[in-house]
């Protein structure tokens, strides 16, 4: 007689991801792992005294998500942001922005998140007078979806230093107004680092702006703190059936921080920090990624991985194109690492076995990474890499079989184009130009040419959900009627928030896959997603999440 079984889910539509066994009606889990995947009575067998047993009322049961880019520190604090996800026309941002700051009078700084890039109207763009008009006298920022652009009102450009503009790198950009002083527009990190800093908020956004230790140490107190931003953002993912994380900033303070809840025993998801490499850095800084991949290396913490920004996005005309802007004739973007450096740095970490996820969404990033990979592989050999480019918002045709050919994988969102998930169609689209509409956001595309699609939300940019992010694939609609369908079925936009996570992390043998062996982390969803209508697929929530067969979150 087998072993009993810990937990068992039963009257269950589960979804395997298993070629072999593509279906089942109940598993069983031991411990931290699967013992049973099958047919409700064989599955019996491992019940005993102390098992508990779960009905899963007919509702899927999926591998748990993969969540393969996201910003967990960034997001987590972003939590008690304001969010104008929603909301357009001044009168609804003044009301919004006015309420948020009456109901916090002591903070020092007020921050809101998710600012369409059109959110007075298509044709007008916010400059620090309209927000000095909503809030005159206390520090406001607020940030776009993407995360590039934030706008500032004159007291928080004042604080900051920024009013008068100062020297930025390549990339960034403090937009300046006709009277010669900062429009209160700045692009990309280094431009509204100092805003954001106002808010005390430094250490949370290291990861990000330089990847970097914080300066002094943290007392035990902000420590603490930390701790608890990081529990939030945990909660958060574990909420939405997310079981790993493939983290997109990162430094040794984040993954010191998740050992700490670990060793108190709430790290509820399985978690990959990377180091990120700027481009004031060395390739011999390298060493220091090498040093953060031995130390965490276990199945619920670990690093392995550099990540790169090559340039920003569409919108802010920060992405690096290979043809100008259709709107902007004269300019391409500006990428933020040379061809002799970023080769060299591609050359140096794959040389230590590291892997390189690279932020790309212009097809002319995409193309200056595709080229330091082939250095790299040119340089060191063939060797399973599976080297990434996040987003691939935009690619030519000639790059495709280039990126299939050298293993990259397409790390790719669905709520992202214009259009999903209630995001306006301009001012991208014109961004882009109808000749480019063809090979935007090519998911179907690119898998059809052999590459595996990666799937994510690049959380806070985007709502973390991923079966809404399922949705989102499924439903896409081409721009124009002679653009190529680039939607995914159900189980192909499952596969990309599973199967292929895993296989970005190189745990494909243990994760990813509901089979007898395999770690314990599913998911038990309200519904059937199958019995479901793609437009309503949303309305299926999660349950209950198991991760190491412990379960993180009940409904």
């Amino acid at each position: 007689m087998p072993q009993t079984a810990d937990l068992i889910v039963e009257n269950a539509s589960i979804l395997t991801m298993d070629p072999d066994t593509p279906r089942a009606d109940a598993i069983a889990i031991r411990g931290s792992e699967i013992v049973a995947v099958g047919e409700r009575a064989s599955v019996s067998e491992f019940k005993g005294r102390g098992t508990r047993v779960v009905d899963a009322a007919g509702g899927s049961v999926v591998p748990g998500f993969v969540e393969s880019h996201m910003h967990l520190f960034g997001g987590a604090a972003e939590l008690e942001h304001l969010q104008l996800g929603g909301v357009h026309g001044f009168d609804a941002l003044s009301k919004a922005i006015r309420d948020y700051a009456a109901a916090r009078p002591e903070a020092k700084m007020l921050q809101a998140q998710g600012g369409d890039y059109t959110i007075l109207s298509a044709e007008e763009r916010v400059t620090r007078h309209h927000l000095d008009a909503i809030l005159p006298d206390r520090p406001f920022a607020m940030a776009a979806p993407d995360h590039h652009t934030m706008w500032a009102n004159t007291k928080a450009l004042e604080m900051a230093g920024l009013l008068n503009g100062r020297e930025l790198g390549p990339g960034n950009e403090i937009v300046v107004g006709e009277d010669g002083l900062a429009s209160g527009e700045l692009r990309e990190g280094e431009a509204f680092g100092p805003v954001v800093e106002l808010a005390g908020e430094s250490r949370v956004r290291l990861g990000l702006s330089t990847g970097g230790e914080p300066d002094p140490a943290p007392s035990a107190a902000e420590r603490a703190a930390d701790r608890a931003i990081m529990r939030r953002g945990l909660e958060w993912c574990a909420r939405h059936g997310i079981t790993s994380i493939q983290n997109m900033d990162g430094n040794l303070y984040q993954l010191e921080l998740l050992s700490e809840i670990e060793a108190e025993g709430g790290l509820l998801c399985r978690a990959q920090i990377p180091f990120h490499y700027k481009n004031f850095m060395t390739v011999d800084m390298l060493e220091k990624a090498s040093m953060m991949a031995e130390r965490y290396r276990s199945e619920w913490l670990s690093s392995g991985m550099v990540k790169v920004f090559m340039d920003g996005v569409l919108d802010s005309w920060t992405a690096v194109m290979v043809e100008p802007y259709a709107d902007r004739p004269d300019w391409v973007g500006e990428p933020l690492f040379t061809e002799e450096h970023f080769n060299a740095f591609a050359i140096e970490a794959d040389r230590r076995g590291l892997q390189i996820a690279v932020h790309a969404i212009g097809d002319g990033a995409v193309r200056s990474v595709l080229d330091g990979y082939e250095a790299a592989r040119k340089k060191n050999g063939k060797r399973d890499s599976r080297h990434r480019i996040e987003h691939i918002e935009v690619i030519t045709e000639t790059d495709i079989p280039r990126l299939v050919d050298l293993g990259v994988l397409a790390s790719m969102q669905p709520p992202h184009p214009p259009g999903s998930m209630g995001l306006p169609l301009e001012p991208t689209v014109s961004r882009i130009g109808r000749k480019r509409w063809p090979l935007s956001y090519a998911w179907r595309t690119l898998k059809n040419a052999g590459a595996r699609i990666v799937f994510a939300s690049d959380w806070p940019v985007s709502p973390i959900d991923p079966i809404a992010g399922m949705q989102a694939a499924m439903v896409r609609k081409p721009w124009a009627e002679t653009d190529p369908d680039q939607s995914f079925s159900l189980h192909e936009a499952l596969a990309s928030y599973t199967v292929e996570g895993a296989y970005a992390g190189f745990m494909e043998r243990r994760k990813g896959t509901l089979k007898a062996g395999y770690l314990a982390d599913l998911v038990i969803l309200s519904g059937d997603l199958e019995k479901t209508d793609p437009q309503q697929l949303h309305t299926v929530r999660p349950v209950t999440t198991v991760c190491g067969g412990k379960v993180t979150y009940q409904a």
